[in-house]
């Protein structure tokens, strides 16, 4: 199966997208793209993300569009159903962990400590997130995970900045950060895709 964390090596920043109206999910997609984030994280947080997921898939193609906030096999089942191309935890249980596998979908199961990934990494996971980044103790937290568990790698999300981001990736285990600096609710409210765009691009620059 495709890891999460191989869908889009040249992005190395997610965009974590809550939608309240389906309606904005295009042109957001849209302007993301645009902005070189192909890889979304449509949280399932709202009565609208399904169709959002459904709506960015039909009509932006070169998106990659995932579900985010997948805590049960219902929503496993949900987001598959409408065509999510990935799904991210922000935990993981033996029953959630099985249900994301037996998608047949791309996952990304969440972990906070130690422990989680070292028995995520005895069911054969090596790739997660790490949620929440910043108070579960960010970069230097990350970075003496490495020796020890170098075959972990993360997507580290909660709390992750423009500032903080390049801290991250510069560490041997991240390959890629999620977070919605990108996505300012001033920009959403205002339907603001151009400044969307030009957050998007800035943080694709992260790249170089």
């Amino acid at each position: 199966m495709t890891s999460v964390l191989d869908l889009a090596p040249v992005a190395p920043v997610v965009p974590v997208v809550v939608i309240d109206d389906a309606a904005d999910a295009v042109p957001l997609a849209r302007a993301l793209v645009a902005g070189g984030l192909p890889l979304i994280e449509v949280t399932l947080r709202t009565p609208a993300a399904l169709d959002a997921i459904r709506a960015i898939g039909a009509e932006v193609p070169e998106a990659v569009v995932g579900a985010g906030t997948v805590v049960s096999a219902a929503g496993v089942a949900n987001a598959a159903g409408a065509g999510a191309r990935f799904l991210v935890s922000p935990g993981w249980t033996d029953g959630l962990l099985d249900a994301m596998r037996g998608s047949g979908v791309p996952f990304l199961p969440g972990v906070s400590t130690t422990s989680e990934v070292v028995a995520l990494l005895e069911r054969g996971v090596t790739d997660m997130k790490f949620f929440p980044a910043e108070a579960a103790g960010g970069v230097p937290y990350l970075r003496s995970l490495s020796g020890p568990l170098p075959q972990a790698r993360f997507c580290p999300t909660g709390g992750v900045s423009l500032a903080s981001a390049p801290s991250y990736l510069a560490l041997p285990n991240v390959a890629c950060v999620g977070g919605t600096w990108m996505l300012p609710a001033d920009a959403l409210a205002a339907r603001d895709w151009a400044r969307v765009e030009s957050l998007a691009r800035e943080a694709a620059a992260l790249a170089g």
